[in-house]
């Protein structure tokens, strides 16, 4: 399995766009043959009103090359496009294989 882990930090005041944008992309790639999972986190921290929102994807993948092929798919490129302005900064990406785990 692959796991890639990417955090997400939203402009404030544009957290309920990049929320529809991150569904949209999520349902189909939950179509996707080679995703095994995608949920969407959002901390829990108190963050106050000029702070922005920040978001943990965590993306579970039968192989590497299966997430390489999901970053081709025409609902990941529009998503990416969406979502470019929204950033409050660079989202920060981290891939990870199991080592030990509970069954999906």
């Amino acid at each position: 399995m692959h796991i890639v882990c990417v955090t997400v930090k939203v402009k404030p005041g544009m957290g309920d766009d990049f929320l529809k944008a991150i569904q949209e992309n999520r349902a189909a790639t939950r179509h996707e043959p080679g995703n095994i999972r995608f949920d969407i986190l959002l901390s829990a921290e108190a963050a106050g009103v000029d702070d922005p929102e920040e978001y943990l994807l965590f993306e579970v993948y039968k192989t590497r090359e299966d997430f390489t092929a999901h970053q081709q798919t025409a609902h990941y490129l529009k998503f990416r496009d969406t979502v470019a302005e929204m950033m409050a900064e660079p989202r920060k990406g981290a891939h990870y294989t199991v080592v030990e785990a509970d069954p999906l």
